[in-house]
């Protein structure tokens, strides 16, 4: 399986379980491997052969800066789903960071691996 990756995508969301968290909005960096065949569109160097990055790339953005959710875990799973649902991929990880949300730490998130159904 081949891959086809995003990485450092920035989307500002209203994400947290404390009450200060609800008021605000917060930047989730998100990273992307979707995996799909790539060898159709290395062939042929036509742009309709190949995993569209630029509408996959908006369209998680447009999603999770709509969303309110309380949980990363939430965002994880829903933005999985469309674009399992909505783009030909066949299997994605998706790596979801939370910066600054412990201030122990640089960041936090969540890691999650799915294949379409």
């Amino acid at each position: 399986m081949d891959i086809v990756f995003i990485s450092g995508l920035t989307a500002a969301t209203t994400i947290g379980v404390y009450n200060h968290e609800r008021d605000i909005t917060q930047n989730l960096i998100i990273d992307l491997e979707l995996g799909c065949d790539t060898k159709k569109a290395g062939l042929s160097d036509l742009f309709e052969d190949a995993l569209d990055y630029d509408a996959i790339s908006r369209r998680a953005q447009s999603f999770v800066e709509q969303t309110n959710y309380y949980l990363i875990e939430s965002v994880a799973e829903q933005l999985s789903k469309i674009l399992l649902d909505e783009f030909p991929i066949l299997e994605l990880t998706l790596k979801i960071t939370k910066p600054g949300a412990v201030d122990i730490a640089d960041a936090v998130g969540v890691i999650i691996k799915r294949k379409k159904n």
